[in-house]
């Protein structure tokens, strides 16, 4: 399967020459299609696991996965002839992703951005300009956009670094840090709000906090129980190096890990929490979190419990009931509901 981005891509393919990094591509079989391109050399850099297991799976060609562009460990000095961008969720990813391409891109570089209609880059060409570059768009099809971007070799862009915040919740102020990409971005979410003022029963044991964003869950279940052993976990690299920043600004110790799914080689739980993802995307996407529901039933003790966040329109009260036989309501405030089961 492709994704209409990398359809379009493809629809441009004659646009690549030569060494070619992707950045942030999609979860899709692009990978495979373009490795029968004898023409081309690829390389790949995302912050997201599960892009860099689909890229895993279908070439031999590197996958560098991490917060950060590792030059040393990608690009081994090189200057990549060709770099495509597929567009990110909030133009403070764009000026993140850009401002890695620096020490891989010369005058000569070709660089192109590809993009849903929906997700914000019919916008690229005013935001380009306030960059000090220039977008240029070359093709429109899949309701997706094909951009030349020019400019950045002259006018490198700054890097963005980890930022520290605050919040107030349940009685406790919050210290925490974020990059651009993560979850709401430095600020505390309301159905991660409501969720804290209901996971006071939390005292002791293996605690998992699923999706763990900047690591504010965890950081609260620290300072409300220090006697927990905290791990956490989220698809996003970027998200990885938010919460260890956190538990490092509020000196806590955390097991945090880069998993797609529940996170292997970890203890049974007595408790997991969490405020699951339901997009893919832009897209509406349920299956990663009636998975996760699934599989926590295998990763908790007899008696312990999954404490969980949602839009009050979400199925997430069925899926519960059934794979655990139990469910009840914690909490309803402003549109989410807050469901805790117990495996018994």
């Amino acid at each position: 399967m492709l994704t209409p981005q990398s359809q379009l891509l493809l629809r441009n393919i004659a646009d690549l020459s030569a060494e070619v990094l992707l950045v942030e591509p999609m979860a899709d079989d692009l990978a495979r299609e373009l490795s029968t391109e004898p023409s081309l050399s690829l390389s790949c850099y995302t912050t997201d696991k599960t892009v860099a297991n689909h890229w895993q799976q279908q070439t031999t060609a590197p996958c560098y996965f991490a917060a950060e562009l590792d030059v040393k460990h990608l690009a081994q000095g090189k200057k990549f002839d060709t770099v495509v961008l597929f567009y990110p969720k909030s133009k403070e990813q764009l000026a993140y992703s850009l401002a890695q391409l620096t020490a891989v891109i010369n005058q000569d570089t070709q660089i192109y951005l590809v993009g849903d209609n929906k997700g914000g880059i019919k916008s690229l060409v005013a935001h380009a300009a306030k960059l000090g570059l220039h977008a240029h768009k070359l093709d429109n099809a899949k309701h997706c956009l094909w951009f030349a971007l020019t400019g950045l070799a002259d006018k490198p862009q700054q890097a963005q670094p980890m930022t520290q915040f605050k919040a107030e919740v349940a009685g406790k102020t919050l210290q925490f840090c974020s990059l651009p990409g993560v979850f709401n971005h430095g600020k505390l979410d309301v159905g991660s709000a409501i969720l804290l003022e209901q996971l006071g029963f939390i005292q002791q044991g293996n605690v998992l906090d699923f999706a763990c964003g900047a690591g504010v869950i965890g950081t609260f279940l620290l300072q409300q129980a220090p006697g927990i052993k905290l791990y956490c976990s989220d698809v996003s690299a970027l998200a990885v190096a938010s919460s260890k920043a956190t538990f490092a600004l509020n000196q806590q110790q955390a097991q945090v890990i880069a998993a797609d799914g529940m996170p292997d080689g970890t203890p049974l739980f007595a408790h997991i929490v969490s405020n699951p993802p339901f997009h893919t995307g832009l897209k509406t996407d349920y299956s990663v979190a009636e998975k996760f529901i699934r599989d926590s039933l295998q990763k908790l003790i007899s008696g312990g419990t999954l404490t969980l966040v949602a839009n009050a329109h979400l199925p997430y009260a069925e899926w519960l009931k059934s794979t655990f036989g139990n469910v009840k309501e914690l909490a309803r405030q402003n549109g989410f509901v807050v469901y805790h089961s117990r495996k018994n």
